[in-house]
């Protein structure tokens, strides 16, 4: 080895300088190109936002958001409602393994309809109802998703929470998927609501939530120990490539062990024509609750916390 001179310096940074240049050029390349596939082909104000619908590439892939360069709300392939692009969408039919056979349905959270569009095509004789608070975004999703109400499936403007609070029906599954921009509403969260939910669900009923995970969400821990203060039977999913992480429970469904949770997700793989492995999703990501999550604070109504 010998030491470097201004000379063999520069013989042996100029390969390494013009790596790191081509590698800068070649990013700033790929987010040009990312951002030129990107459009915004309709935007709408709301009650709560804006609602831009983006198109992003030449597949017909269309994402809902509620600002701009925000987290992407829904991802929908209108006509194809068996493509589900984001990673927990593809984990949400994960529910199917605690209870394969829900006749009455309730999703919480439209977005661009791709839980409710999913399930109404491969549960054809089970009843959906979709409640969501903001009413441009049931328009937005039939006008540029291609959501549509049938007999079935019916989606209603109004508050969840008020919708499962006076719930007259028991409902066998609830999917709870409602976030604003930037995370799930603190009112749906709380140990009042949760115990709304349990006593909306049928003796058996499941109910599963999309939940934002620790690195975004610093309520993460308190949300899953509220849902172990309410429900008996509870798993977390992590879901590889996301933030997004599911709580499964149920007020009196055993908790199936790993090996029959593989085995199930197995059989839905092919019941559902699955476009990805299921079973490796649930054999992978689900779990009981870690100690963190069991430690976390019991959230209630009156504890709500201040906005910055």
């Amino acid at each position: 080895m010998h030491p470097l001179t201004p000379r063999n310096r520069a013989q042996h940074t100029g390969p390494l300088a013009h790596g790191l240049l081509a590698l800068l050029l070649l990013t700033c390349s790929l987010t040009a190109f990312a951002q030129a596939a990107e459009q915004v082909i309709h935007k709408a104000p709301s009650r709560f936002s804006d609602l831009l619908v983006v198109s992003e590439d030449a597949n017909g892939l269309r994402s809902l958001r509620f600002e701009m360069h925000g987290a992407r709300q829904s991802v929908v392939k209108p006509g194809d409602p068996d493509h589900l692009e984001l990673a927990y969408a593809r984990a949400i039919p994960a529910v199917f393994t605690w209870k394969p056979e829900p006749q009455r349905i309730l999703v919480v959270g439209l977005g661009g309809g791709t839980i409710p569009m999913f399930m109404r095509k491969h549960l054809p004789d089970s009843d959906i109802d979709v409640v969501e608070l903001d009413p441009a975004v049931v328009e937005v999703a039939r006008s540029h998703f291609g959501f549509r109400d049938d007999q079935r499936l019916k989606a209603h403007v109004g508050d969840g929470r008020h919708w499962i609070e006076h719930a007259r029906a028991r409902y066998d599954l609830v999917v709870l998927d409602a976030f604003s921009a930037h995370d799930v509403p603190y009112a749906l969260t709380t140990r009042e609501f949760l115990i709304a939910v349990q006593q909306s669900l049928a003796a058996d009923g499941v109910v599963i939530a999309n939940l934002w995970g620790r690195s975004a969400n610093a309520l993460y821990d308190n949300m899953v120990a509220t849902y172990l203060s309410v429900f008996p039977a509870l798993s977390v999913m992590d879901i590889a490539g996301s933030g997004n992480k599911l709580v499964l429970a149920s007020r009196s469904t055993a908790v199936p062990d790993p090996d029959e949770s593989s085995e199930r997700a197995s059989r839905l793989n092919a019941r559902f024509r699955l476009r990805h492995d299921l079973a490796v999703m649930v054999r992978q990501g689900l779990r009981q609750a870690d100690r963190e999550e069991r430690a976390g604070n019991i959230l209630t109504d009156a504890a709500r916390p201040a906005r910055p």
